[in-house]
């Protein structure tokens, strides 16, 4: 309880900093109308956006680490990003408009890529972890050629803006796509806690799973259903940021132990904390040039990628 109490303090000051620090600082006592405007149509929203899809990617990490017993796997290992960036980009560079815009459809990207590695991932009456994994390494290689070939057809203007949205940009965000992801994240990461003893229970295998009362493949398409919400949520709402789910299971269960019950909810904790500082540095570090905060997610979670495989022993160096 400690821990928990320590976490979520920790995440409401680094957010509440978030909001009001910047290249042009907000008094929260004395406000001025034009820095209200800023803090609410783009701070504010910005910050949520952070915190939804930094926790989505540490709940996806944690559970795709765990359900595919892979310390290496990370939310975009199933190929959703592919696709997800596929349609997205691909609207940015041929100007075509949706309702909700370029966040449309990067969800109907990711999930259409999820149904079809679904598909190809099943196999007598089941999901399989091997299977998964190839058909989303497949399907995210075909995804990249595609846009690689749209991309090479495109104007100079409409290339930029896909590239910056590609490499995690949150500096378009607004209030208008943020109930949608902010739905599709309540639910996945709902599912998720709500079968955290069974993700427990897929840790120690199959047989063992099934002898705990839990069938295992029922309980991998329920887990994969709710990581393939996330994943969309997220890149629907920022792009591709990396590194967050990949690294920030190892760090919170390092934290809190391996324990689904706990490492479920201090995934999304640490995942929207290391996403709020990223966006917080990419904003401040060279202003008035805003990073995107994928950018600064790659510089942060690289260098700690390899110590963590040095430390592992992968790494002899």
């Amino acid at each position: 309880m400690i821990k928990a109490g320590a976490f979520l303090l920790a995440l409401v000051l680094l957010s509440v900093a978030s909001v009001l620090l910047g290249p042009s600082p907000i008094n929260p006592v004395s406000v001025e109308p034009w820095q209200r405007e800023a803090l609410l149509s783009l701070r504010l929203p910005r910050v949520l956006t952070a915190l939804l899809v930094g926790g989505a990617l540490g709940v996806s990490g944690v559970v795709l680490q765990g359900m595919l017993r892979n310390p290496l796997a990370d939310p975009y290992v199933l190929g959703l990003s592919g696709g997800a960036t596929l349609l997205a980009a691909g609207a940015l560079l041929l100007g075509i408009v949706l309702p909700y815009g370029v966040a449309g459809f990067a969800l109907l990207g990711a999930l259409l890529t999820g149904a079809v590695v679904g598909a190809l991932g099943w196999r007598h009456g089941g999901l399989w972890p091997e299977r998964l994994i190839l058909a989303g390494i497949g399907l995210g290689f075909l995804a990249s050629a595609l846009l690689m070939l749209l991309m090479s057809l495109s104007t100079d203007e409409a290339l930029r803006r896909a590239v910056l949205w590609m490499f995690g940009d949150l500096s378009l965000v607004g209030w208008r796509g943020l109930p949608l992801g902010a739905a599709l994240v309540a639910v996945g990461a709902s599912v998720v806690a709500l079968r955290a003893r069974a993700l427990n229970a897929l840790l120690l295998g199959d047989e063992l799973a099934h002898t705990l009362g839990f069938s295992p493949q029922r309980e991998r398409l329920v887990l994969f259903v709710a990581t393939c919400l996330l994943v969309a949520a997220s890149v629907s709402m920022a792009g591709v940021v990396g590194f967050v789910g990949l690294l920030v299971p190892h760090i919170m269960r390092a934290l809190v132990g391996a324990d689904a019950q706990r490492l479920v909810p201090a995934g999304f904790a640490g995942g929207a904390a290391l996403l709020v500082v990223a966006d917080f540095l990419g904003r401040t570090a060279l202003s008035p040039t805003e990073l995107p905060a994928g950018v600064i997610t790659a510089i942060i979670g690289a260098p700690y990628f390899l110590y963590l495989l040095r430390k592992k022993g992968v790494l002899s160096v």
